[in-house]
C-alpha cells in the first residue's frame, strides 16, 4: 500500500454506477487506471467498507468501519488490513454538516489532526437547496489546506477528483486520504 499509493498524489474515486448488493467505489490514476477497488457491504448494522488492490477482492489493504450502528456524528476506523493497526479515523460533525459537511481527521489515538470541510456555507446551502452542484472540500492539517477533494459535475456517476500534491510534507497518511474520498461518497451522498 504505502509503496503504490504514497507516490500518487492525485487520483480519482467513482462510484461504481450498478454495484450490486452495496457500493462500490474505484480508486484510479489521473489516466483511468485502477489502482484500488472498494466495497462497502451491504445489509450491515455499521457502515463496512473494505479497500482491495485487485477487482477481484483477493488483497485487501484497508477496513473502515462506524464505532457505532447509528450515529449523526458517527466516527469511522480506518484499519490496515495487513497489520491490523488502526492507521486513524474520521469523524462526521454531526449538527455542523446539516448546512455544510465538516469532518475531523483523527490520528491513530483519536487526536484530531485536522479538518475536511465543504467550501463555503453559502454554496453549501445551495446545494442543498437546488441540487446538482457539485461538491468541493479542503483538507486542512496543521492550519494550512494540503487538499482539495473536488466533485465532477455528472447526475449519474459520482466521483471526486482528489489532489495532495499541495502536502510536500506528506502530513496526511494516503490511507486517510483514501478513505476521507470514499467516505464522502457513501455517507454524504446518501444524505441528499
Amino acid at each position: 500500500m504505502d509503496g503504490l499509493f504514497n507516490a500518487k498524489d492525485v487520483f480519482i474515486v467513482r462510484r461504481d454506477l450498478f454495484a450490486f448488493l452495496g457500493a462500490a467505489f474505484r480508486i484510479l490514476d489521473t489516466e483511468g487506471n485502477l489502482l484500488l477497488y472498494s466495497r462497502q457491504k451491504a445489509f450491515k448494522l455499521k457502515e463496512d467498507i473494505r479497500v482491495y488492490s485487485d477487482l477481484q477482492r483477493l488483497n485487501e489493504i484497508l477496513h473502515i468501519q462506524a464505532r457505532q450502528i447509528i450515529d449523526f456524528s458517527a466516527a469511522y476506523d480506518v484499519i490496515d488490513f495487513q497489520s491490523k493497526e488502526k492507521v486513524g479515523a474520521l469523524r462526521r460533525k454531526g449538527i455542523k454538516s446539516i448546512a455544510r459537511d465538516e469532518w475531523e481527521i483523527l490520528d491513530k489515538n483519536d487526536t484530531q489532526i485536522g479538518t475536511v470541510q465543504e467550501d463555503t456555507l453559502g454554496m453549501a446551502l445551495l446545494r442543498r437547496f437546488i441540487g446538482f452542484i457539485p461538491q468541493n472540500y479542503s483538507v486542512i492539517i496543521n492550519g494550512q489546506v494540503i487538499g482539495k477533494i473536488n466533485q465532477f459535475f455528472n447526475p449519474f456517476i459520482h466521483k471526486f477528483k482528489v489532489d495532495f500534491s499541495a502536502d510536500t510534507q506528506k502530513l496526511l497518511d494516503r490511507r486517510l486520504g483514501i478513505a476521507t474520498a470514499i467516505l464522502l461518497l457513501a455517507i454524504e451522498r446518501r444524505q441528499r
